[in-house]
């Protein structure tokens, strides 16, 4: 009777696992949570959004580029 039951223990101790990995790897049981997910966190892109990101972007660059040319300037004459 006690073989038996460490048998079955030992059973349940492997196959629980293995069980969890598999069921936690199939995606069709996570997929639609995961795009609604992904759609929440990176939404689709709109053209004007882009487009005044890029703007800012482009703005940005250009003070920077000009602090960096005043900075280097300052330098020069000292």
């Amino acid at each position: 009777m006690g073989v038996k039951i460490e048998i079955f223990r030992m059973m349940l101790y492997l196959s629980f696992p293995v069980t969890m990995f598999w069921i936690s790897n199939q995606a069709e049981y996570f997929e639609e949570y995961i795009v609604k997910r992904k759609r929440e966190i990176f939404p689709p892109d709109e053209r004007m959004h882009r487009k005044e990101l890029e703007d800012f972007k482009e703005r940005m660059r250009a003070r920077k580029e000009q602090r960096l040319l005043k900075e280097m300037d300052v330098e020069s004459e000292n």
